[in-house]
């Protein structure tokens, strides 16, 4: 039973009249009447009085025009629903995230939405995690992917995606293959001058009772990377930034079980969350989402 059979029987149970009704659901009448024969198959009863003079609906022929007429009438208004829905979800979706985030999170939710909504159209600026909040606050764009912070904007929401452990880096021409073998006063650190890391990094240090060998403050998790991976000192980089890193066979990762990670998730203006195309892009969001206010 399906949505074109159910129209096919609607439409001869008014009309009673096979060639009148082919004609107007441009079919051939031979199509009609297997249409209705898999019909009555599968309700298992005749829903028509055959004769060579006239067509008539059976009493259980009525009884399936009843429910027929019912369900295609709440198909309809269910169709029309769809497509005001889809009709709003028009125009462009601006996303801002890092280059990490744009091979590691990204695609999965794209796939899902451009899928749903292929008539919006996606545009994707990446950049520094740091500037997201500032991406966002200055609708710069209508979404970004951010790491929560204590300090996080009061007029952005927050979803949750995922949380990223930081591991320390070391170069692999160090031979440092566990945390107790560094010698924190003689060993060059790569510190982040800026962004997420920055506080984690500092609190980490100061719980451990650190004063770090600082090689350079450097902007960026990317560019921590490269200069360990040159041998420039040890860093503390998010995992899933070496995973994804060309010069991962340079570096060592050692786990860090005690530091924050990173609250990865997707922000965007408390204002605009209910915007037809921001509100389907966050409800398509998998697992159990935080929300942060």
């Amino acid at each position: 039973m399906d949505i074109r059979t159910l129209s096919l029987f609607q439409h001869l149970a008014h009309s009673l009249h096979f060639s009148r009704t082919a004609n107007a659901m441009y079919v051939s009448p031979s199509t009609l009447s297997r249409a209705i024969q898999r019909l009555e198959e599968e309700c298992g009863a005749d829903l028509f009085i055959r004769n060579n003079r006239s067509v008539k609906l059976t009493a259980i022929g009525k009884q399936v025009l009843d429910f027929c007429d019912e369900f295609l009438m709440a198909w309809q208004e269910l169709k029309q629903d769809i497509d005001q829905h889809n009709e709003a979800l028009r125009g462009e979706l601006t996303i801002f995230c890092s280059v990490t985030a744009s091979i590691s999170h990204l695609p999965s939710l794209l796939d899902g939405f451009r899928f749903q909504y292929p008539q919006v159209e996606i545009k994707l600026f990446t950049g520094d995690p740091g500037e997201s909040e500032q991406w966002v606050l200055g609708q710069k764009s209508d979404l970004a992917f951010a790491i929560h912070t204590p300090h996080f904007p009061k007029e952005l929401t927050f979803y949750e995606l995922d949380r990223i452990p930081l591991v320390l880096a070391t170069p692999s021409s160090m031979g440092i293959h566990s945390i107790k073998d560094i010698s924190w006063k003689d060993t060059p650190m790569v510190l982040p001058e800026s962004g997420p890391s920055k506080r984690i990094v500092q609190n980490w240090l100061q719980e451990h009772d650190i004063k770090p060998n600082i090689y350079a403050n450097v902007g960026g998790n990317e560019a921590i990377a490269s200069m360990v991976a040159l041998g420039c000192g040890i860093g503390f980089i998010p995992k899933i930034v070496l995973q994804h890193s060309v010069i991962s066979n340079k570096i060592n990762m050692l786990e860090v079980p005690d530091i924050e990670p990173y609250r990865l998730g997707l922000t965007c203006l408390v204002k605009r969350a209910e915007e037809p195309a921001i509100n389907a892009f966050l409800h398509q969001l998998p697992g159990n989402k935080e929300v942060y206010p």
